[in-house]
């Protein structure tokens, strides 16, 4: 389990305190498909960034399987982000002098694991509408593409958590949906998935929902407190 245990983060700009994250709980279970919904500013990214031990907290604890990351040493941070999570990040971020299939490739290289790219490449590139353009360099490709490749390569290796930052920020329908259904595919799968969003549309993507509000968890009034998917721990019961 993926645990943030009363999480602080705290900015500081031109003289103001800027919290992104005041206090926040959130957990996620293998299985889980966790929606965090917000505003631009209520801490959203933040979250991820700390979930996948990029961000150390100003307060708190971020624990997988019961232990602290940031109490860990950098090498054994460095391998659990490595190992054992896969980021989708809102700007893509593809290496641009290499193909789309050597930048999925390099997710199994970075892990060790070079026997499965070509048979995890191919599944992945299927699932996910690319496989005529794995041979393309990602400015060859459209912005869905690309986020698509993005996608790809955060799954490469069967990460145990996949976190994605706005995965679906300005694609059409179609994408978007090809997106979230792998997202879907992959919590029935049994990862921990955890997918930012300001898009209302996208609140029953997964199985529960976190909203957001200037970095602590909040109930919109339309959903009377009662909603299931308001739940930080992924609307379990």
């Amino acid at each position: 389990m993926l645990e943030l245990r009363g999480v602080t983060k705290i900015y500081r700009k031109g003289g103001r305190v800027i919290r992104a994250a005041d206090g926040l709980d959130c957990s996620v279970e293998p299985g889980d498909f966790l929606v965090v919904h917000g505003p631009s500013g209520s801490g959203k990214s933040t979250l991820l960034l700390m979930a996948g031990g990029m961000l150390p907290p100003d307060g708190g604890e971020v624990l997988w399987r019961g232990e602290n990351v940031y109490r860990w040493k950098p090498a054994r941070r460095n391998r659990y982000r490595r190992e054992n999570v896969g980021f989708v990040f809102q700007r893509f971020f593809l290496i641009p002098h290499i193909t789309v299939y050597d930048n999925i490739r390099l997710r199994y290289n970075l892990r060790g694991a070079d026997a499965e790219a070509a048979e995890g490449i191919a599944e992945l590139s299927r699932r996910l509408g690319i496989v005529e353009r794995l041979e393309h360099y990602p400015g060859e490709l459209s912005v869905g593409e690309q986020q698509r490749a993005a996608v790809a390569r955060a799954l490469a290796g069967s990460p145990e958590i996949v976190l994605a930052d706005e995965p679906t920020g300005n694609l059409d329908p179609e994408n978007a949906g090809i997106i979230i259904e792998c997202l879907r595919e992959e919590s029935r799968r049994g990862r921990s998935v955890i997918m930012v969003t300001h898009n209302h549309a996208y609140l029953g993507a997964g199985t529960g929902v976190l909203h957001l509000v200037a970095g602590r968890a909040a109930v919109p009034a339309a959903a009377g407190g009662t909603d299931r998917g308001n739940r930080a721990d992924g609307g379990r019961e």
